[in-house]
């Protein structure tokens, strides 16, 4: 596609990374899994703001999906992406099949503690962050990159990305962004296609929910009395909620009051067949 160079492989990625390099370039990294929307382009332009060039990876990850998952049915819209990313001003995607990250006799796998094993979508998803972590950490030594962005609004997973790239000196900065939201406050998600009209319109709710949480909490009433009816409202008002809690913004360890140190609220909820997640800092 014009104005954008697509790699396929490891190698030509890691050319052209080489050539910026020598240049005294810095080169960011966007990780998506793309049907790509403005919280993707609002990455591509934080990368850019620090870094002179930026690559967007495009990779459906099977290793992060359970088999009930939808793998098979998540949205693969490869032209539309690289058409907004033209648009974005990116210098290159890497989009490479399967057989280019999982070769055969691949067996490796990143065991994750910390913040991977706290009970939040790791309770749901067991695998799914060892999947993330080793996706990421290949992603991290294969482009070289300076730097790679990541929303707020995957928080556990950011936490465990920033995490696994310190303990295991990947020589990467991550940067985080906050959660870029639609005009009603849903958080931007590729899985908001798939809410039916009636979902859609309901689904905003459980930012309002949110928002109103995180002022009892600083206004400093029960945290657990607020957290659960918090939870009380978003379950009658028709999600299957997954989880709502007050965790440590760093740690995501569980706390009992303000006192414990700076609070994140995470939420993780299905509307039909979506799951929906979002987080916000009291």
């Amino acid at each position: 596609m014009t104005g954008i160079a697509i790699f396929e492989t490891v190698a030509a990625m890691r050319q052209a990374v080489a050539g910026w390099h020598a240049a005294g370039e810095k080169v960011g990294l966007v990780p998506t899994m793309g049907a790509l929307h403005e919280g993707h382009i609002a990455l591509v332009k934080e990368a850019q703001r620090r870094a002179q060039r930026v690559i967007v990876t495009i990779f459906v990850n099977p290793t992060q999906f359970a088999p009930h998952e939808d793998f098979k049915k998540y949205p693969r819209t490869f032209d539309d992406d690289c058409a907004k990313l033209v648009a974005a001003g990116a210098d290159a995607v890497f989009f490479p099949p399967v057989e280019e990250m999982y070769p055969a006799g691949f067996a490796t796998r990143v065991l994750l503690l910390g913040p991977a094993a706290v009970g939040l979508d790791d309770r749901f998803r067991p695998t799914h962050f060892e999947g993330v972590a080793t996706i990421c950490c290949k992603l991290f030594t294969q482009s070289r990159a300076d730097l790679a962005v990541f929303g707020e609004k995957d928080y556990q997973q950011l936490k465990v990305v920033t995490r696994m790239a310190a303990d295991l000196d990947l020589g990467i900065e991550i940067v985080p962004l906050p959660t870029f939201r639609e005009a009603d406050g849903l958080a931007m998600s590729s899985r908001n296609r798939y809410l039916a009209p009636q979902d859609r319109a309901l689904a905003p709710l459980l930012h309002t929910v949110m928002q109103a949480l995180a002022v009892r909490i600083r206004n400093r009433e029960d945290l657990f009395r607020a957290v659960g009816e918090a939870q009380g409202e978003i379950i009658s008002a028709g999600f299957e909620l997954d989880y709502l809690e007050a965790r440590h913004a760093d740690t995501l360890a569980p706390v009992t009051s303000l006192a414990d140190g700076p609070i994140r609220l995470l939420v993780a909820a299905r509307l039909g067949a979506t799951r929906l997640i979002d987080n916000i800092a009291v």
